[in-house]
């Protein structure tokens, strides 16, 4: 380890940090009630600093009916009761700070919960009010307004329209939920709902938050008199039809938006020196450069998700088309690139991987949230995501991670109907068994008496089912097994740590179909997507050692085994 490089002094923690994301629900319960708590979260801190992770982001705990389990808030100046109070916050953030972790918070600008004190204001105002200005209300078509005021449909299913009983009884306007009935969409040209945000911004900077992830981004911001979407009949899904609405996505004027935010953000870091504050976007541009570049131009957001790695299949050429593409683009202007194989809205990558259309360069996604009866070879998607973490962290920028995998977690795709709790599953009929597969609580012992350690001893059933073989994941089995994929992990991140930050990354073998390589200053990374070793040309082993492994025990510097990844340390 001495041999390499240590971080550059006086960078921005945030441009090469790995941040965990947290799913309050689903991490650890305290409390025994069958959900996660930020007492949880305090509890398994020593765990996420062994992990070596820079961050936490915790998915939204905010004051919530948890229609959508907290995207839907009803309050952005406190915490969800069930998950603690403010001053639980406070410990945590304490706790964090303790153990060298900063944290970060999941904020929803699009959108509010429909129990929102703003929203039921609206509800009791009449037409054309201040009240109903801060959201999109309209008036219906058809003679007594009994049609939505357009046609577009919701991204979970559904039409975007809702229509409301007035105070006096009767039918009236109808607002507007690009998402699901229970998230009615701000209006961002009303002053009020900017400013809102404002000093959103700043109560949590004020109690130690050193940054936000800012939910679909993509849609904040409509044309201009709502028109009618045009229809592609060849567009599939709800989802996917919601997604070629030309009026919700991508909007110009939402980047005023966020340049104002940036103003707030830069502002309060000149008046608290020594704080280095972050705001990520997450908007959705898999394959669009270009649009994930006006995100994260200097006067808006400091870094943007990017999700093509995540979504290129196990292929030589997608994948470094995938990385190539997007760093060279961000790169070029300055920008601080991301990168992430699994999240709160995606089949975990172990199940992903371990398909046989892992291979196949369109279909191989389409599985994400329509439940098919393929098979999943588990002990090939292990492999294959263990590689690809290995191959995704030694590359410039920052790598966010999602609770579970770390312990090599795959997808619980036989979730009962009965206990499926995401909208996107009710709203769809059952065509999309939506995301509850991924949001498994964790296991952290073997003990299914204690739900596997998610919760204590005397406890509630857990808000979503565990597996019965879900003990075998656990961090108390993994914990003392350096062979482990946890094990893995806290090496893996332990070298990454130590790499050259400044080090550019220069392909190597870039005309491959069996490998993927990249250098950068003394370390070599290489991808193997095939399913036989492949031995290494001499000039490129050199005088390297192998200091990380896929596969465990594996030393040769001359070959990469199949379906792996290896760094080489050149001496």
């Amino acid at each position: 380890m001495s041999e390499l490089h240590t971080a550059t002094p006086g960078r921005a923690w945030w441009r090469d940090a790995v941040v965990y994301q947290v799913y309050v629900r689903s991490f650890a319960d305290a409390n025994g009630d069958g959900r996660g708590d930020l007492q949880g979260i305090i509890d398994h801190m020593p765990y996420l600093q062994q992990l070596g992770v820079d961050a936490i982001w915790l998915c939204p705990c905010f004051p919530s009916p948890q229609m959508d389990h907290g995207y839907d808030v009803a309050d952005y100046f406190d915490i969800e009761p069930t998950y603690g109070n403010l001053d639980t916050f406070d410990r945590m953030v304490a706790a964090a700070s303790g153990h060298g972790i900063k944290v970060m918070l999941d904020v929803v600008p699009n959108h509010c919960s429909s129990q929102h004190a703003w929203f039921q204001a609206a509800l009791a105002a009449p037409k054309g009010s201040p009240e109903r200005d801060r959201f999109y209300f309209r008036d219906g078509k058809g003679e007594h307004g009994e049609l939505p005021p357009n046609n577009w449909t919701a991204i979970f299913g559904g039409p975007a329209w809702t229509r409301v009983t007035e105070p006096d009884g009767t039918l009236g306007q109808w607002y507007l939920h690009v998402f699901t009935p229970w998230q009615p969409d701000f209006n961002w040209e009303n002053e009020d709902v900017a400013d809102h945000f404002d000093r959103m911004l700043a109560f949590w900077f004020d109690r130690g938050v050193e940054g936000f992830r800012v939910d679909a981004v993509g849609v904040v911001g409509k044309t201009e008199g709502l028109p009618d979407q045009v229809i592609d009949p060849n567009a599939g899904t709800a989802t996917e039809q919601a997604g070629k609405n030309e009026h919700i996505q991508f909007k110009p004027r939402a980047h005023d938006y966020w340049r104002r935010w940036r103003r707030v953000i830069d502002a309060y870091q000149a008046e608290h020196p020594g704080r280095d504050l972050v705001t990520v976007s997450e908007a959705y541009t898999p394959g669009r450069p270009d649009l994930l570049l006006k995100f994260v131009e200097p006067d808006q957001f400091h870094q943007s998700f990017n999700f093509d790695l995540m979504l290129a299949p196990w292929i030589a050429g997608p994948i470094r088309h995938s990385v190539a593409e997007v760093y060279d683009v961000l790169t070029g202007a300055g920008a601080s690139v991301t990168w992430t194989l699994n999240n709160h809205d995606t089949q975990r990558a172990v199940t992903r991987y371990g398909r046989a259309n892992a291979t196949e360069m369109v279909s191989w996604t389409k599985n994400n949230l329509v439940y098919v009866d393929a098979p999943v070879d588990e002990a090939l998607g292990l492999r294959r995501a263990e590689a690809m973490v290995a191959f995704a962290a030694g590359l410039p920028g920052s790598l966010y991670l999602y609770q579970g995998e770390e312990l090599g977690l795959p997808e619980v795709l036989d979730v009962p109907a009965d206990r499926r709790e995401d909208p996107l599953f009710a709203r769809t009929g059952g065509k999309e068994i939506g995301r509850d597969g991924c949001r498994i609580p964790l296991p952290w012992t073997d003990d299914a008496a204690t739900a596997f350690g998610f919760s204590p001893a005397d406890h509630a059933e857990p808000w979503l089912p565990l597996p019965a073989e879900w003990g075998r994941y656990a961090a108390s089995v993994q914990a003392g097994d350096d062979d482990s994929t946890l094990g893995l992990y806290r090496h893996l991140l332990e070298h990454r740590r130590a790499l050259d930050v400044d080090a550019p990354l220069a392909w190597v073998l870039a005309d491959s179909d069996e490998l993927v390589a990249y250098r950068r200053g003394k370390v070599t990374v290489v991808l193997n997507v095939t399913d036989h070793a492949m031995t290494l040309p001499a000039d490129l082993v050199g005088n390297g050692t192998v200091i990380v492994t896929s596969v465990r025990g594996h030393d040769d510097p001359t070959t990469v085994p199949s379906d792996s990844c290896i760094w080489l340390l050149d001496r």
